[in-house]
């Protein structure tokens, strides 16, 4: 049966929460039909036995991958390392304990059927209040610096569940440089300059405890992170190939030169094969299977295509 959906649920030191988390989404999974789901749990160099749990916890479903990062990276760069092995033709990344009822799931598939980004949105029709009143005015602030630096109108830039289409998805996690909670803001803030449209959609979401953000330390490294994003020079090595190339064709490419989570955007004149950033050897491959030619691209030219995932390069 043809997998629709891949569900990214990023993990660092979730032993104690995974459990509770999957009966939470075990309902709506039979609902979905599991033969259509792919669970991708990524661990984020946990130091206790997330992994372990991981295994016991979703080893039983049908299509189901275990990732794990060999350090803490953050929050952004277990998503990212997700979205480069998801096969689906719908993303949905959530939290470990999965805090957005899991029964809005079937609406983000529904929504990105016209929409290549799907926020979860609390404040349209849920509880936007943590446990404390510092996390509550910390996270609303936060929300207000979001939108300053980045330009978006979105009011609930942090919510931890989003949903891509994965071709979309594959280029925002190319372009990507932030790692931690700044993430999703980036996210946003490449999709509007890639012109992308963005629906947010009203979720529902229960405060649980357990969250690793400290307040005070993280937040002056996010605003940091905020105010240096319009400085930042997002261009990737590309290969630049005929506009009719064949995805079929650049994947068997891509096997052979080993490199995994890529996609073809394609534009009026050419296509462009978007590589991670470190990968400019495996484009060297890639540009003499097809007597292409291998160089980088930024913004500009990556907006407005469409954006074709390579989904079996592993």
């Amino acid at each position: 049966m043809t997998l629709t959906t891949s569900l990214v649920i990023p993990a660092y030191n979730e032993s104690l929460r995974l459990a509770a988390g999957f009966e939470r989404l075990r309902p709506v999974l039979e609902e979905m039909n599991p033969e259509q789901i792919e669970v991708i749990v990524v661990d984020d160099g946990s130091n206790d036995d997330t992994m372990h749990v991981a295994h016991a916890v979703y080893g039983h479903l049908p299509h189901v991958q275990f990732v794990q990062q060999p350090h803490n990276r953050g929050k952004g760069a277990a998503v990212r390392l997700g979205i480069s092995v998801a096969s689906a033709p719908f993303v949905i990344a959530t939290d470990a304990d999965l805090s957005i009822r899991p029964v809005h799931l079937p609406d983000f598939v529904v929504a990105l059927h016209d929409s290549p980004l799907v926020p979860g949105a609390r404040e349209l029709g849920a509880n936007d209040g943590y446990d404390t009143l510092l996390r509550t005015l910390a996270g609303r602030v936060f929300n207000r610096l979001v939108r300053h630096y980045t330009g978006t109108k979105l009011r609930d830039t942090q919510c931890g569940c989003k949903g891509f289409q994965l071709g979309p998805a594959r280029i925002l996690g190319l372009l990507g440089f932030y790692d931690r909670f700044v993430y999703d803001a980036e996210m946003l803030y490449l999709a509007d300059q890639l012109g992308m449209t963005i629906r947010p959609i009203p979720v529902t979401w229960d405060d649980i405890a357990g969250s690793t953000i400290h307040v005070g330390r993280d937040s002056i490294q996010m605003i940091r992170d905020l105010r240096s994003l319009k400085h930042r020079k997002y261009e990737n090595p590309v290969v630049e190939l005929d506009v009719t190339a064949d995805v079929a064709a650049v994947d068997d490419a891509a096997r052979k030169a080993r490199v995994q989570g890529i996609v073809i955007a394609r534009g009026a004149d050419n296509a462009l094969v978007v590589l991670p950033r470190d990968g400019a050897v495996a484009g060297v491959g890639i540009a003499t299977a097809f007597g292409g030619s291998l160089r980088t691209a930024g913004l500009a030219e990556l907006r407005g295509r469409t954006y074709e995932a390579v989904t079996s390069a592993r």
